[in-house]
């Protein structure tokens, strides 16, 4: 009851405080990673709130992925982690957000996931996203003062485990 009622409040904060996050500032590179088996979702997959993981081509991780030609993971790399998806309003979902910080638009300028806050922050500008709950949008920085919001990608349920997509 208390989830929901969080759930509820926090998208109305969300619809009232700013209708217009700008979360399409990244350069769209095709996502595409394929956890879509149980035993792939199991070693790589997320399974409690909050916990995360980097899937980036380009800086080869996680570092035992095994990488196909099929396998994209945007303009600087995937956050996958277990949160809170709007569409569904369902906790303990999977949601996965571009990396690349939408203020320096960069591809060697990456958030940071923090699982203390649960928040991810680039080390160059100081913005700060919500990324469990709030789909990514800046709570702090220049990020929140302009609007922007880290790119979701899209998480579906495959075979027993999920295809991360743009």
């Amino acid at each position: 009851m208390m989830r929901r009622s969080l759930a509820i409040l926090l998208t109305a904060v969300a619809a009232v405080a700013c209708t217009t996050i700008d979360d399409n500032r990244t350069p769209a590179y095709q996502v595409n990673v394929r956890l879509n088996s149980v035993g792939l979702w199991d070693t790589y997959g997320v399974h409690g709130m909050g916990e995360y993981r980097v899937f980036s081509l380009r800086k080869k991780l996680p570092t035992n992925f095994h990488f196909t030609a099929n396998t994209y993971t945007g303009f600087a790399g995937v956050l996958l982690l277990m949160g809170f998806d709007f569409t569904t309003q369902t906790y303990n979902t999977p949601v996965a957000f571009e990396i690349a910080c939408p203020v320096e638009n960069r591809a060697d300028v990456t958030v940071d996931y923090n699982p203390d806050t649960f928040e991810a922050v680039c080390p160059v500008c100081g913005s700060h996203y919500n990324v469990l709950e709030a789909g990514g949008a800046a709570v702090q920085g220049l990020a929140y003062d302009r609007h922007y919001g880290l790119t979701r990608y899209r998480v579906t349920p495959d075979n027993g485990g999920y295809i991360i997509t743009n």
